[in-house]
């Protein structure tokens, strides 16, 4: 390796870090756009960093009813033993939506990635051979994505456990029921690349060399078919947390011994609202808002940003914005100065 060789690897290496996903989309985008991704960032690292450290943030259990002091009382009012207030059942309110986030992000662990896993490798296989395999998956995918995902997830939790589920039971229904739904987007745009894939020159050169199937989908399809995946995973992780919510509110999520979870707790803060007590279901839904709304802001900025037409639009018009504003400001001028001339010429006619 020569000195220049050398000089521009350790660049390379240097500046690796700039390539980075997010990092990498950050420095890409300007203005509102920029202010969008930011603010969802930071929403989804306070949701992570809640859930991964709820053990140690959480000032008592998901399903503790009494402290050092004795019992904590139902529908307490926010105090200094309890910032947030306690729950009709006597739960403290803080530490069940600090739980809960773990909850939350199980679901998006379990269902997301699995149907991440099985949606790529059917879209690949299906759209790599064709044949009557790519026919059945198709007519299988296209007969299960009509079906409204909270009511798969709602036949799936009383098939697993009568409606009444342990910690365990309600992420495996829930993850159930968003897998059988999430399966068929990802296989739909997976195979659709890799139809489109298959018939480009370095495809066709690696088969001509004498590569395997197994290596041409993985190396060569795989690597190149999955770049859209980030932004439809962002948008289906705030999907997961709504039907896991809604799953929790309708009765049929976790139990509230087993886990917190948001949804049971808005259930159960119904009749709170009414006589007044708003701390049991003001917290729980804000829980909820943020968390949902940090991910899609983040999934929506970088569609944006994975759009080449809509990222250069906003270039070149974060670039144009100074000369336009003096072009506007020039024009202005010469207005006033026109107004002002035949404002003369008035007079001197008179």
């Amino acid at each position: 390796m020569g000195p220049a060789s050398a000089v521009a690897y350790r660049t390379r290496r240097r500046h690796g870090w700039r390539r980075l996903p997010i990092i990498y989309q950050l420095r890409q985008s300007i203005g509102l756009q920029r202010g969008m991704l930011v603010a969802g960032l930071v929403a989804m690292g306070i949701f992570i960093t809640v859930a991964v450290f709820a053990p140690v943030i959480a000032p008592y259990g998901f399903a503790q009813l009494q402290g050092s002091d004795g019992s904590f009382g139902a529908q307490q009012p926010p105090s200094a033993a309890h910032p947030w207030g306690t729950t009709v059942g006597g739960y403290d309110v803080l530490s069940r939506v600090i739980w809960g986030s773990q909850t939350a992000l199980s679901i998006i662990v379990v269902a997301v990635l699995a149907s991440v896993i099985l949606g790529v490798f059917l879209g690949l296989v299906s759209g790599y051979f064709g044949g009557w395999l790519d026919k059945v998956l198709v007519v299988v995918a296209d007969a299960v994505y009509p079906f409204p995902m909270l009511l798969t997830a709602i036949v799936m939790s009383i098939a697993i456990s009568g409606g009444k589920s342990s910690f365990w039971g309600g992420i495996f229904a829930a993850g159930t029921a968003i897998t059988v739904g999430f399966i068929p987007q990802y296989f739909r745009i997976i195979r659709a690349e890799t139809i489109r894939l298959k018939g480009e020159a370095f495809v066709e050169a690696a088969r001509v060399l004498g590569a395997s199937n197994s290596r041409i989908m993985v190396k060569h399809v795989l690597r190149n078919a999955t770049r859209t995946l980030p932004l439809i995973l962002t948008l289906n992780s705030a999907e997961a947390i709504l039907t896991l919510a809604g799953l929790g509110f309708l009765g049929f999520g976790v139990e509230p011994t087993a886990a917190a979870e948001w949804g049971y707790d808005l259930n159960k803060a119904l009749s709170d609202v009414t006589s007044g007590i708003w701390w049991t279901a003001l917290y729980p839904g804000l829980a909820i808002v943020i968390s949902v709304l940090g991910i899609t802001l983040v999934g929506e900025s970088l569609n944006d940003l994975s759009d080449p037409r809509l990222r250069g639009r906003r270039v070149v018009d974060a670039a144009l914005a100074p000369t336009v504003g003096h072009l506007e400001h020039t024009a202005f001028d010469a207005n006033e100065l026109s107004g002002q001339g035949t404002a003369h010429d008035g007079e001197v006619e008179k």
